[in-house]
């Protein structure tokens, strides 16, 4: 799908300066928006917004579907009569990381109030809204509802290891299990509600600035989440419902052993035989939340590496083919032209081109890869097509100041220099400029690199199993004067909505 000359910022909700100790969809949120539209930016790219487990990764989450109750705003629950202002008070302010453990123990309880006072009072209108969300979303919702009340009861133990008449989705163990706990039941569905409600309303805010969301759907799920359990004969398990075959990716230059994620891979085949209704129902939710879509890890839509879930590491391996051109005549056929962009990074063969091409999908260029010789180019703006976007880094990336400074080699660093011509002051901005005046449909900026900030903001390590995803934006960083400095190379790239229409 053709996308038109734009440009935007990656800001995930939690990396906010929201009060509670975390980001969210309060007055931090529309602050930003805000930001954004004096800067004259088209797009709010987002990570994952699931509800996240090990490791509080985006991208490890314990369902396809439901939202991050983290990222709820107590002060717009108060506002609404959910819950008292002296209630939250007290809690962590907008200043420093994410101390998610902190914020689950604080955060998670008054939610669970706040649902509780919703429930009791049943206000009209938003009763009614209620209903209808229940009713919507009524082929996901139960199931998470009842996963994530089930998963505290037991103590977080992943759900092969509850009792095995509810591991095995035995009828009548469901049925009574709900009754029984009907009421937690309830106030997991009204916290996905409120969810909505504060999604729904920053989408519509957005939208009235010309503001549109670029949402993230990883290619796999966790084993470890609602969609597993719910559906178990999606996935490759054994007679113990443990995983036949895992995810992962080959050794290469940067790991001698390859990187064994551990996600349970799909029955494709059967996926396919069926018409591919999971995914159908998943991209049809990730519609509803985004504008746009960046399918993460597009490569394993062509062939995807098995690991045998017995293997410590990635090396015994193999690619196997995945059914990714019948997936996206189904998506097309069902749900409409597609708004995808194909994360096509790192070791990419002609046939993952080819589906690529052959959907009309932008692939991604990342700025900070184009340096490190001749065989990187095809990450230098001169060697974009139209249909790109570029990035100066990603989420995985460090930050631009940070790479500059601590991960440039020699050579990367003589190869800005004769591309760009930056000062030492001016680097980050040199890069952005770049990528701002590319071909590419659409340029993106990490906020880390809107701010100039170095690598004490990197927001994740890859492979690094903890101290990822906490960094927080500064409050009060978004001055006028970077919004005008942002402007002004918006409209001189001809990124501006003037322009685009």
């Amino acid at each position: 799908m053709p996308f038109i000359r734009s440009s935007g910022v990656l800001l995930h909700i939690s990396s906010l300066p929201s009060y509670g100790g975390i980001g969210d969809l309060g007055p931090a949120a529309y602050e930003f928006a805000d930001f954004l539209a004096a800067g004259k930016q088209q797009w709010w790219q987002v990570l994952p917004l699931g509800p996240t487990g090990f490791g509080n990764s985006p991208y490890a989450g314990l369902s396809a579907f439901a939202g991050n109750t983290l990222l709820i705003s107590l002060e717009f629950l108060s506002d609404r009569g959910w819950i008292s202002g002296d209630a939250i008070a007290g809690l962590p302010g907008r200043a420093g990381n994410v101390d998610f453990e902190e914020v689950t123990a604080r955060k998670l309880p008054l939610l669970e109030a706040a649902a509780r006072q919703f429930l009791a009072s049943r206000p009209g209108e938003q009763w009614a809204r209620f209903e209808q969300f229940c009713a919507a979303n009524a082929g996901w919702l139960p199931g998470w509802s009842l996963y994530s009340v089930l998963r505290r009861k037991f103590d977080n133990a992943c759900w092969n290891q509850w009792p095995e008449p509810l591991a095995r989705r035995d009828g009548e163990a469901l049925g009574q299990t709900r009754q029984e706990l009907a009421e937690e039941i309830a106030v997991a569905e009204a916290i996905q509600f409120a969810f909505d409600e504060q999604w729904t309303a920053l989408r519509a805010y957005c939208a009235e600035r010309g503001i549109q969301f670029l949402g993230d759907i990883a290619i796999f799920v966790n084993f470890d989440s609602a969609d597993v359990w719910t559906h178990p004969e999606m996935f490759e398990l054994d007679e113990h419902l443990s995983p036949v075959r895992v995810a992962g990716v080959p050794p290469d230059y940067f790991s001698a052993t390859g990187q064994r994620w551990g996600n349970p891979l799909y029955r494709w085949q059967e996926m396919e035989a069926r018409g591919f209704p999971w995914w159908v129902e998943r991209v049809r939710r990730a519609r509803v939340l985004y504008d746009a879509i960046r399918l993460d890890h597009f490569r394993g839509f062509e062939a995807f590496w098995s690991i045998p879930a017995e293997e410590d590491t990635a090396v015994n391996g193999e690619w196997v083919k995945a059914p990714g051109e019948a997936l996206f005549k189904t998506l097309r056929r069902e749900l409409g032209e597609l708004p995808f962009i194909a994360e096509d990074l790192g070791v990419i063969t002609p046939e993952v081109d080819a589906l690529r091409e052959r959907f009309q999908l932008p692939g991604m260029k990342v700025l900070q890869f184009g340096f490190g010789g001749r065989g990187a180019h095809s990450y230098l703006p001169h060697r974009y097509e139209r249909n790109a976007v570029v990035y100066t880094g990603t989420h995985d990336n460090d930050t631009t100041r940070g790479w500059w400074e601590n991960g440039a080699s020699a050579v990367e660093k003589a190869a800005v220099k004769a591309y760009l011509h930056p000062n030492a002051d001016d680097v980050v901005w040199a890069l952005m400029r770049a990528a701002a005046a590319s071909v590419a449909d659409i340029c993106l900026f990490p906020a880390q690199d809107v701010l100039d900030l170095g690598s004490e903001a990197r927001m994740n390590v890859p492979a690094l199993p903890k101290g990822n995803w906490s960094w927080r934006c500064p409050e009060h960083a978004w001055k006028a004067r970077l919004a005008h400095k942002l402007a002004e190379l918006t409209e001189v790239t001809d990124r501006d909505r003037v322009e685009a229409e």
